[in-house]
C-alpha cells in the first residue's frame, strides 16, 4: 500500500473532523484515479454514457479495512448507520458523504478468515481501496453493453442484490500503477416516497 493511502486511512479515525475529511478526500481521489483510467473508453458509447451519467458520474470509493479500524473510523465519524448487507456477502458497511459530492463506503468482513469478497481482499492485499462504484440507471443494460461492445465479462452472471436494496454487478478492469481495479455498477433501490 502506498504511503499516502496508509496515512489517509490512519487519519480516518482522527478526532479532528478536518483531518478525517482531508483523509477521506485523499482516499477518494486515489480510488477515483484508478477507476477513471479503466473506464475512460466507456464514455465513448452514448448509451453507456447516459446510463452512468458520464458527464457527471456519481462515484463512491469502497475502502476495505480490518474490523478494528472499521470500528475506530465509524466511532470517529459519529456512528453512521450500518448498511443492510445481504448475509451471503459476509460484510459490514457504512457510507460517508463528503463536501463536494464525494462518497465513500467503509467496508470490513464479519469473518477475516472467511470466504466473503472483503475477507478475501484483506487476506490477499491488506487494507486499501477495494472497489470503485458507479451509480447506474440500469445495471442489466449496462452489463449487456459492456459485454457486447467492450468484450468485458461481469464478475456475476446476473445482476444481484447489494447493500440497502441496490442492484449490483462488478467488472475487474486493468488499471495503471495497479494490476486491476474492481468497478461496481449499482442501481439504487427504488424510492417509496
Amino acid at each position: 500500500m502506498n504511503e499516502a493511502l496508509q496515512r489517509a486511512m490512519v487519519g480516518m479515525s482522527s478526532k479532528d473532523p478536518e483531518v478525517r475529511m482531508t483523509s477521506a478526500t485523499e482516499i477518494h481521489h486515489i480510488g477515483r484515479a484508478l477507476a477513471d483510467h479503466a473506464v475512460f473508453p466507456w464514455w465513448e458509447d452514448p448509451e453507456l454514457f447516459s446510463l452512468l451519467q458520464g458527464g457527471s458520474p456519481v462515484v463512491t470509493v469502497g475502502l476495505a479495512v480490518t474490523p478494528e479500524r472499521f470500528e475506530r473510523i465509524r466511532e470517529a465519524c459519529g456512528l453512521p448507520r450500518l448498511a443492510d448487507v445481504p448475509p451471503d456477502q459476509d460484510a459490514r458497511e457504512f457510507e460517508l458523504h463528503l463536501p463536494g459530492g464525494l462518497s465513500m463506503d467503509v467496508l470490513t468482513s464479519k469473518d477475516l478468515a472467511g470466504n466473503g469478497a472483503i475477507a478475501k481482499f484483506l487476506q490477499k492485499f491488506g487494507e486499501g481501496v477495494q472497489q470503485v462504484e458507479f451509480r447506474c440507471k440500469d445495471v442489466d443494460r449496462a452489463t449487456q453493453i459492456l459485454q457486447q461492445k467492450f468484450s468485458l465479462n461481469p464478475v456475476y452472471p446476473a445482476t444481484r442484490a447489494g447493500a440497502d436494496g441496490t442492484r449490483i454487478n462488478f467488472f475487474l478492469l486493468s488499471a495503471p500503477s495497479a494490476s486491476k481495479v474492481l468497478v461496481e455498477l449499482y442501481e439504487p433501490a427504488p424510492r417509496l416516497d
